[in-house]
């Protein structure tokens, strides 16, 4: 029987073990390693940052769920691989041999590359991990007995600006609830080259549509921006031109910040020869497999994907969710193709799908395929997306307790928004 390890508890960790199982029936020893006992949504952790959820709203039992499949789960992280005898051994020391190795880790949140940053050791809140946002909340109702300026973005490196939009919209919408609005001027500071880029080059007019909803919101911007640092109460911003040179910097006052930093691999991996590019992003073919070592697959914010195009201030792609689960039913159908003896030749579509929330609207941005030129450019804002992303969250839970193999973008996202699968 063979043994497939899956690296990571997360959306794609998740999804990978429950679709393995589905498709491999009995046929394969599967087991999946997490840092910690709990599943989470992250995309809800900017609606746990403010109140509106509560941890285990948007968590649940891993080991309990993963069970029920016949799927067993070690709730350590994994320390150390060696690809070459194809083993993983956690920090307590316990090996574990692997015909398989899927590496869903998700990111390491490189807050040391910008000094001040971070919920521990600087001054900055995160939404990046369901901890880190429920801290965010603490310190958000202590803002809210004394509340002043709020800062929010993301800095030079990030790849991930949805969050950083969606809080910052959350935010406004929650003082707004709490008649404290008038009191906190909101200032957004993002590496992008405009509001609206995302990461993505912008998709349709997405640049139009959100600086007309900052200013509708009364919120300031300062983009093509690096943050240069982070102290108590103050962050010092250098915005550049279009050559990426500093043309005048800005000391930005807050009593409340949160920004998204730039995103390495995890250590573990990263530290595996040959299997990474220099921050530590798994290298793999179009077939989700690693280009160095056959039996190791990734999914996920882990995999090394090219910036969409060259920008000022360093910017990434992002990785959404119907990427990441494009990702993991490509891994699943190569590894079962090639179990059953047949060509490992099945390829993904990378297509960014995002439903961002924006308190009381919310915005969809559809990309397909990510990088342009693409087939559908396609973005839309109104108060059902809000409700789309709360549906969201309720299925996606679902599909978690119930280990269900369905591919939710591909069978409902797309479908509800009236747009086909294009490859």
């Amino acid at each position: 029987m063979k043994r497939i390890i899956v690296m990571g508890a997360g959306l794609a960790g998740m999804s990978a073990a429950y679709e393995l199982r589905h498709k491999l029936g009995d046929g394969a020893e599967i087991t999946v390693f997490g840092d910690g006992p709990r599943f989470s949504f992250t995309p809800s952790n900017p609606w746990l940052a403010v109140g509106w959820r509560q941890p285990d709203q948007i968590t649940l039992d891993a080991n309990e769920h993963l069970a029920k499949k016949n799927i067993r789960f070690v709730p350590r992280r994994i320390e150390r691989i060696d690809a070459a005898a194809k083993t993983v051994a956690t920090g307590q020391g316990d090996v574990h041999e692997y015909d398989y190795l899927l590496i869903c880790t998700g990111p390491r949140l490189a807050f040391e590359e910008v000094a001040g940053t971070g919920p521990h050791d600087g001054f900055t809140q995160s939404v990046c991990t369901t901890p880190h946002a429920a801290l965010a909340w603490e310190r958000y109702q202590e803002f809210l007995k004394n509340p002043g300026p709020i800062v929010i973005g993301a800095v030079q490196g990030a790849s991930c600006f949805g969050p950083a939009y969606e809080f910052i919209m959350i935010l406004d919408a929650d003082l707004r609830k709490r008649k404290l609005r008038d009191k906190v001027p909101m200032t957004f500071v993002s590496s992008e080259p405009y509001i609206g880029h995302m990461g993505l080059g912008g998709v349709g007019d997405s640049k139009g549509l959100m600086e007309s909803e900052m200013r509708q919101r009364h919120i300031k911007w300062l983009v093509n921006a690096k943050v240069a640092g982070v102290e108590a109460g103050v962050m010092h911003v250098s915005e550049c031109d279009d050559a990426g040179a500093e043309k005048k910097t800005h000391d930005v006052p807050f009593k409340f910040a949160m920004l998204l930093p730039a995103f390495k691999g995890v250590d573990a991996v990263a530290a595996v020869e040959g299997l990474c590019n220099p921050r530590g992003f798994v290298l793999t073919d179009k077939h989700m497999r690693s280009t160095k070592y056959p039996e190791i697959f990734a999914a996920g914010v882990c995999v090394a994907i090219p910036p969409v195009e060259a920008t000022p201030v360093a910017t990434g792609a992002p990785k959404t969710g119907f990427m990441i689960e494009s990702m993991v039913t490509t891994i699943v159908e190569n590894i079962a193709a090639e179990l059953a003896g047949k060509p490992a030749d099945f390829e993904g579509t990378w297509n960014a799908v995002c439903l961002a929330d924006m308190g009381d609207t919310g915005a969809a941005f559809v990309a397909l395929p990510q990088i342009p030129p693409r087939n559908v450019t396609w973005t839309k804002m109104g108060k059902w997306v809000h409700y789309a992303k709360i549906a969201f969250e309720k299925y996606f839970l679902y599909k978690m307790r119930n280990g269900t193999s369905e591919p939710i973008y591909e069978k409902h996202v797309l479908s509800a928004l009236g747009i086909e699968r294009l490859k």
